[in-house]
């Protein structure tokens, strides 16, 4: 059985050799996290390298225990690093070995595939990480029927345009598997399509 730790690195670099070799103002293009641009979002999933646990407390303490508010916070101050610091976080053993408090391998390559689509969708490129990784996502939040991110699946069919995934009954809302996380984790993808809330 593959560890799901395994594919976190793969996805961080590749990620990392993406924006690499990108124009440097893709770092500052949109992305599917509503007011988020790429430098705000590697930022935030780069943290986990910056911040050491008493740090982390400091700021979940300022932020009066809202991680929204945290993550909004230290977005918005570490974007301004030089892009090649972050993409050296991006490549940090630190990082690919990180999990989530409470979320494990699967919380890890969750945070990872889906914080990568949230850039590379928004930019029109192939996702950074594997079919394999992304379909491990897209069976873990289908699993948990859309509570993750508060999506209500209610009468809805989804089919992968990509592979032979499917899941669900109803009204059929086909897509690439990456887009279809991207619709799972609460995100509107660029022609528009959004999966009702909870």
């Amino acid at each position: 059985m593959t560890d799901l730790q395994d594919w976190v690195a793969p996805t961080y670099d590749g990620l990392a050799d993406d924006l690499a070799s990108a124009s440097p103002d893709t770092w500052d293009a949109a992305t599917l996290c509503e007011g988020w641009r790429v430098r705000h979002v590697v930022a935030h999933v780069t943290m986990p390298v910056r911040l050491t646990p008493e740090q982390f407390g400091a700021e979940m303490a300022a932020a009066r225990g809202d991680f929204t508010v945290l993550s909004d916070t230290v977005a918005a101050r570490d974007a301004s690093l030089p892009t090649a610091e972050l993409l050296g976080q991006l490549r940090s053993s630190e990082l690919h070995a990180w999990q989530p408090p409470g979320g494990g391998a699967a919380g890890a390559l969750s945070h990872a595939v889906i914080h990568g689509l949230d850039i590379t969708i928004a930019l029109d490129r192939p996702p950074v990480a594997s079919p394999e990784a992304i379909l491990a996502v897209l069976d873990r939040l289908t699993a948990a029927e859309g509570a993750t991110f508060g999506v209500d699946l209610t009468g809805t069919r989804l089919e992968a345009t990509d592979t032979e995934w499917a899941w669900g009954d109803g009204e059929r809302l086909s897509a690439e598997t990456g887009s279809l996380v991207a619709l799972l984790s609460g995100r509107t993808l660029p022609d528009g399509r959004s999966l009702p809330r909870r």
